[in-house]
Order: structure tokens, then C-alpha cells, then sequence
């Protein structure tokens, strides 16, 4: 039978949610040439690592807050399952993340995943939001 989470089960999960909203933030501003860019260059406009870096600088943001989370969270999640099977499936094997470059695209993923059925913990926006209405 499952138990109900804790309440520091849920200050933790924020605190997850926002250490991996910023390294997700991350990843988009250096994909649009921030921070050294991809090799000292930004991705080409209009490209899938443009449109991923857009992605990701608007929704790391989103999940930093806790800002309509679920939603923001799947697009993330799909948009991690993309970048996977469209990269880093070519890599290496596709059953070793870790071999094919692709170890943090699956997490991101699962996380985000997870977040999609466990919204947002007791710190975000979303759970400001709701008990004011």
C-alpha cells in the first residue's frame, strides 16, 4: 500500500526540481551560444538543436519556478525522448546510454517524466497559484 509523501519528501523534490531546471537552462543557453556555445558557435537557426535550445531556455526557466509544471514537463519529456532516439540512438548501443552520449538525455527524460505525475513539490508557483484560487 502506498503511503502518502512526506512533507520533506516534497521540499526535496522542489529542491531537485530546481538544481535540474538550471542545468536544464543551461543546456539551452550554451545551444544558442551562451557560455562558450556547442564547439564556440550557437546552433544554426531553425535547426532541431535551435528549436531544442528554445526548449530549453524558455522550460528550464518554467520548471526552475514550478510554473505550469506538468505541462511544461512533458513537452521536455518528449523533447528528451526525440533528442535520444534522433542522436544518440546513432552513437553506440542503443541499450547503453552511457556509451552513446546519451546517459544525461535519459535522465532528464525520466525526470521530467516523473514530474509530469508528481507536479511541482511544495515550493513552485503552481502550488501558490492553486491554494489562492
Amino acid at each position: 500500500m502506498a503511503t502518502a509523501p512526506s512533507g520533506l519528501q516534497s521540499y526535496a523534490l522542489s529542491l531537485l526540481r530546481i538544481v535540474a531546471g538550471f542545468t536544464f537552462t543551461l543546456h539551452g543557453a550554451q545551444k544558442l551560444g551562451a557560455l562558450g556555445g556547442l564547439g564556440g558557435h550557437a546552433a544554426m537557426p531553425y535547426t532541431m538543436l535551435w528549436f531544442a535550445g528554445i526548449l530549453e531556455i524558455i522550460g528550464g526557466p518554467l520548471i526552475i519556478l514550478g510554473l505550469l509544471t506538468r505541462p511544461v514537463a512533458l513537452i521536455l519529456c518528449g523533447e528528451m525522448a526525440v533528442a535520444y532516439f534522433t542522436v544518440h540512438i546513432h552513437m553506440g548501443p542503443l541499450a547503453f546510454p552511457l556509451l552513446n552520449g546519451g546517459e544525461i538525455t535519459v535522465l532528464y527524460c525520466f525526470f521530467f517524466l516523473y514530474l509530469v505525475t508528481a507536479g511541482p513539490g511544495a515550493v513552485s508557483l503552481d502550488r501558490m497559484l492553486r491554494h489562492k484560487a
